[in-house]
């Protein structure tokens, strides 16, 4: 992913989530809507999430230490699962929470009526432009992946995350919308409960599904298939390697992928051949896939007749 791309997403969704926020904690102020609150809150949940990922990608850039030899690329999935954690109970919990507290306290909004149908419907327009912005910049590195599957399979979390927190709110807005709608053509205050825990239910879901695609991350994920078979590929390409005995593939993050394989080379090959030999298959797999800036290659000489006690041995060697 184009890490300023995902800067830009962000920057435009923080922008007006902040503004939002604003307006519709005013509109809260002057209507009581538990809707107004809910979308409120939601809305400062989602300005502090897009302020999560910019610091979570500001401290990825930190350089490898000892302590920390492979960097801290990684820390961007942690901010990222501190979001789903921050939209689950800032954001869906209180607005389950506060639809309770308005059914057993239903109430019509009998005050400044035009406010909070004025405010969703100018909400609605901010998060359309910012979730265009999500759109623009994901589909300039999704190709011809869908967006479920880029969602699931996207190593980087910051597009993902700003582009199911935009969808959220936008549906969220509409949910407020028709909550408040129905509470001034009615007068029952109960629509307006039931807005708000449909927002509720929304920003739940959507945190869990971020929760699972990102606990996925940190656990650790290898290549996807097509950069697996770039790197056997390559690995086999030249004359230096005779096979692939092993191989695995973990993402340090999502810019940087290692590569550890044991390759079979020639035994009658001497120590400063097959220095050599790994090397130029080393630059092969960099040109075939350049987020492999971590590679470790362990040359072997392959015995085809091992039992399976030898060979499951020499496997994990």
């Amino acid at each position: 992913m184009s890490s300023q791309g995902g800067t830009r997403a962000i920057v435009a969704a923080l922008l007006a989530n902040l503004g939002i926020a604003v307006t519709k904690f005013v509109a809260y102020l002057l209507t009581s809507s538990s809707s107004m609150l809910a979308e409120s809150i939601h809305s400062v949940a989602d300005t502090g999430n897009q302020a999560l990922l910019l610091l979570g990608g500001r401290r990825a850039r930190r350089a490898a230490t000892p302590r920390h030899p492979f960097g801290y690329g990684r820390e961007r999935y942690v901010y990222a699962f501190l979001v789903s954690i921050v939209l689950f109970s800032l954001g869906g919990l209180f607005a389950l929470y506060e639809a309770w507290h308005k059914w057993s306290d239903p109430h019509g909004i009998t005050s400044w009526q035009w406010v909070p149908v004025t405010v969703l419907l100018v909400a609605i327009v901010l998060e359309s432009f910012s979730f265009r912005t999500a759109i623009v910049e994901s589909n300039l590195v999704r190709g011809r992946e869908s967006w479920t599957r880029f969602i699931r399979r996207s190593k980087a979390p910051e597009l993902p995350v700003v582009l199911l927190e935009d969808f959220g709110a936008l549906v969220g807005l509409v949910f407020a919308l028709f909550g408040v709608g129905m509470t001034l053509a009615t007068g029952d205050g109960r629509w307006d409960a039931a807005g708000t825990a449909m927002i509720g239910v929304l920003l739940v879901a959507i945190a869990v599904v971020l929760a699972i695609e990102t606990k996925s991350l940190l656990l650790g994920e290898g290549a996807e298939p097509t950069e697996v078979a770039a790197i056997e590929q390559a690995v086999t390409a030249g004359p230096e390697v005779e096979r692939i005995i092993h191989m695995k593939t973990l993402y340090l993050g999502p810019e940087e992928l290692l590569v550890a394989a044991k390759v079979a080379v020639s035994r009658c090959e001497t120590a400063e051949e097959v220095a050599r030999n790994i090397d130029a298959v080393e630059a092969r797999i960099r040109a075939a896939v350049p987020v492999a800036r971590v590679i470790y290659l362990e040359p072997d000489v392959y015995h085809a007749n091992a039992g399976p006690a030898e060979a499951s041995g020499r496997r994990e060697s």
